[in-house]
């Protein structure tokens, strides 16, 4: 009896300690869940604050990069361009052309930051006929004796010598020359 009185005595603590260990499995396991499923909500956080994080960053850089844009946008506005446009004749004798003069300015705001660009454009280029002359000076036509150089009417009074006088004495003797264009003319 004696083993058995030992055996009923150890009994209920072999029962409790088999019962902790149980339950201390049952509560470990408890654990181990609970953490597992912390772990994947804080995974899910860490997700939810990095894809938050880069969102915020690309906002930023938009943000940053739409103000730089405005920014130069109204600084661009403030540069102008001034333009004044005119007719320019060039008249010679033989020809006359047109152009039209644009003229273009920089500014920034009120101040000039460059001179005055001129660009020519060609709008008409030809001959103006009307202002030619229609006749030389200098015709073809035989000269008038009275303004017959002093030369010609000793060559005059020479040939006649040599001939003879053919011609009557009240009939002027009139020196004809070829028309030669002047130096430059067509």
């Amino acid at each position: 009896m004696h083993m058995e009185a030992i055996l009923w005595m150890f009994l209920p603590v072999f029962v409790a300690g088999g019962s902790a260990l149980l339950s201390f499995t049952i509560m470990q396991a408890r654990m181990e869940v609970a953490l597992a499923k912390e772990r994947e909500s804080l995974a899910e956080a860490r997700a939810t604050i990095t894809s938050q994080k880069v969102t915020m960053e690309e906002r930023i850089k938009a943000t940053e990069e739409a103000t730089k844009r405005r920014s130069l946008d109204e600084f661009m506005q403030d540069f102008r361009v001034e333009e004044r446009s005119y007719v320019r004749e060039n008249k010679s004798l033989t020809a006359m052309r047109k152009t039209m003069v644009m003229q273009e300015r920089l500014f920034f705001r009120n101040i000039p930051l460059s001179n005055w660009v001129e660009h020519e454009m060609v709008v008409e280029e030809g001959r103006d006929l009307d202002q030619l002359p229609k006749e030389s000076v200098f015709s073809s036509t035989q000269l008038p004796a009275q303004d017959r150089l002093p030369i010609s009417k000793f060559l005059d009074d020479a040939n006649s010598g040599r001939r003879g006088n053919s011609r009557g004495a009240s009939e002027p003797a009139v020196l004809v020359t070829s028309r030669v264009p002047a130096f430059g003319a067509q």
